[in-house]
């Protein structure tokens, strides 16, 4: 049969009069999802290097606006929005020297994390109080997200970007989950507040009990840091230490920075020996121990008698122990480590680091990576090993808990140092390889919440910068530059005394965790019920 534009029926034309309000129509269904993934990049741009620490909560308050009411399976895909702009600038720093590939490929993964937040934030909409479950479910992702896969990435916590807000107090009483729950929720009451305000306009009347949920989620919160702010104190409970930080620099940045090995010993030999002079000159304090930072000999000095004849000489003409980040083999096994190194004895202790990373220290999945591109498995030629013990070093009395790195991010690791006996804690770092980018803030950042997590002297120690020491209080005392040869002295307070977050350790995390499975057992029975409801 032959159809001919005239044999379609004219009912089907769309008129031209509605063509304009279907459009908008179209438009305005759009308007979620681009608010979803704006509210992420809202999110972001609350993160160091910028210290605009409170647009996470007008960020969560449009998350919520976007979410309340919806679908799981809507929130699933709002939430992936969300996560896309959130965590594609946050991590950018990934693909700085491998390209786009990695980075898009970690964003993608990380990302399904959120969309399911999202959808548990949808389900949960519904329910009396439910700030408080959304609050809950997010703390729930990241818990998630920080032991898979390849044993977690916990970049992007919220607690991570509240280095210089007015909630970071609550860090020391539940550590990052209590401290993020807290923003979360002030965000998701902020919308609640200002929902329920305009909905009291249109109908003169709104639930008391709603309007007081709300008002609560906002300002326990605050409430709750400013009573927290006991617990943040630098003072010194077991005396102080002067402490060295060495930024020795490196050749190049990148990851070739690594073909020169030798030379980035030799900087952070040269930057101690010059610090030494300055001292013998009177114009520096003598400190009591020196800090490098990770891969500051990626020489073993254990098998290379030229690279140990070079740190022998520093550290003699310093006087003082020196912790040196080295690269050994030992048993056939390569590791990250930590060298406790005596003027007098030498390496005399070591520590291994034991949160190593995927993709960087170790290949997850090599063969599968190698049939993808060559160049990613001759990047990592051999997958470092794990250490299995807590870094605790002895320097001149002072026991520094040594937590290397990417460790930071982790909860566990460096707690583990603290209940171990570390009066203060040294965060040794190698950031060459990300070049200038935001990594080397965010990571500094982290650091400054670990201090009053512990309540205990963070240093830092990086290869190029920024290094820092920071006070057990969050504040940053002295810093350097990127990039250049430099050396921070200070005298620091030691501390023994442990914060509740240290004391409760996981389980602040374990309760948030039940509270979100609550809230969402609890949304899913009342569906199946109305659903039943609906069937009779």
């Amino acid at each position: 049969m032959t159809v001919t534009a005239t044999s379609v029926d004219e009912s089907d034309q769309l008129d031209p009069q509605t063509a304009p309000a279907s459009r908008a129509a179209r438009l305005v269904r759009l308007v979620p999802a681009l608010a979803a993934a704006l509210s992420g990049v809202l999110l972001y741009v609350s993160f160091p290097p910028r210290t605009l620490w409170w647009l996470a909560l007008p960020a969560f308050a449009v998350f919520g606006w976007v979410l309340r009411g919806r679908s799981w399976k809507a929130g699933l895909g709002l939430g992936y929005l969300f996560g896309l702009g959130f965590l594609l600038p946050l991590l950018v720093w990934t693909g700085v020297e491998v390209g786009p590939g990695p980075w898009l490929a970690l964003v993608v993964i990380e990302a399904v994390f959120v969309a399911l937040v999202g959808a548990g934030v949808a389900a949960v909409s519904k329910l009396p109080g439910w700030p408080v479950w959304a609050g809950a479910l997010w703390i729930a992702g990241e818990a998630a997200r920080a032991r898979a896969p390849f044993n977690g990435f916990p970049w992007g916590k919220i607690a991570f970007g509240q280095a210089d807000g007015v909630f970071l107090p609550l860090a020391a009483v539940g550590g990052t989950p209590v401290l993020g729950f807290a923003v979360v929720l002030c965000g998701f009451g902020l919308y609640e507040v200002v929902r329920l305000a305009l909905e009291r306009r249109r109908t003169r009347a709104v639930q008391r009990s709603a309007a007081a949920v709300a008002l609560l989620s906002v300002a326990v919160p605050v409430v709750g840091a400013v009573a927290a702010r006991p617990l943040v104190s630098d003072k010194a409970e077991d005396g102080t230490a002067t402490v060295a930080v060495i930024q020795g620099n490196v050749p190049r940045a990148g990851l070739d920075f690594n073909a020169q090995r030798r030379a980035v010993l030799d900087y952070h030999a040269r930057e101690t020996e010059r610090l030494a002079a300055e001292v013998k000159a009177g114009k520096v304090e003598q400190p009591d121990f020196v800090l490098w930072p990770e891969n500051s000999s990626d020489i073993d000095p254990f098998a290379n008698a030229d690279a140990r004849a070079v740190i022998n000489t520093a550290a003699k003409a310093i006087g003082a122990p020196i912790s040196v980040g080295g690269v050994v083999e030992r048993d056939g096994k390569l590791l990250n480590e930590q060298i406790l190194w005596d003027p007098e004895k030498g390496p005399v202790d070591t520590y291994d680091k034991r949160q190593i990373q995927p993709f960087g220290e170790y290949l997850p999945l090599r063969s599968l990576v190698g049939a993808i591109n060559e160049n990613w498995t001759s990047m990592v030629r051999q997958d470092f090993s794990r250490g299995s013990e807590p870094g605790v070093f002895t320097m001149d009395g002072a026991k520094v808990g040594l937590v290397t790195c990417y460790e930071a991010a982790f909860d566990w690791a460096v707690r583990s140092e603290v209940v171990d006996g570390a009066q203060m804690i040294s965060v040794p770092s190698n950031n060459a390889t990300f070049d200038r980018s935001e990594m080397t803030y965010q990571q500094l950042a982290m650091s400054r919440v670990r201090a009053v997590e512990h309540s205990r002297t963070v240093t830092v120690p990086v290869t190029s910068g920024v290094s820092a020491i920071i006070m057990p209080d969050g504040k940053i005392t002295q810093r350097t530059g990127m990039f250049v040869a430099d050396s921070l002295v200070q005298k620091v307070p030691l501390r023994s005394s442990e914060t509740p977050a240290t004391r409760l350790g996981i389980l602040p995390e374990i309760a948030l965790v039940l509270i979100a499975a609550g809230g969402l057992g609890w949304a899913i029975g009342a569906g199946m019920r109305a659903r039943r409801a609906a069937d009779a």
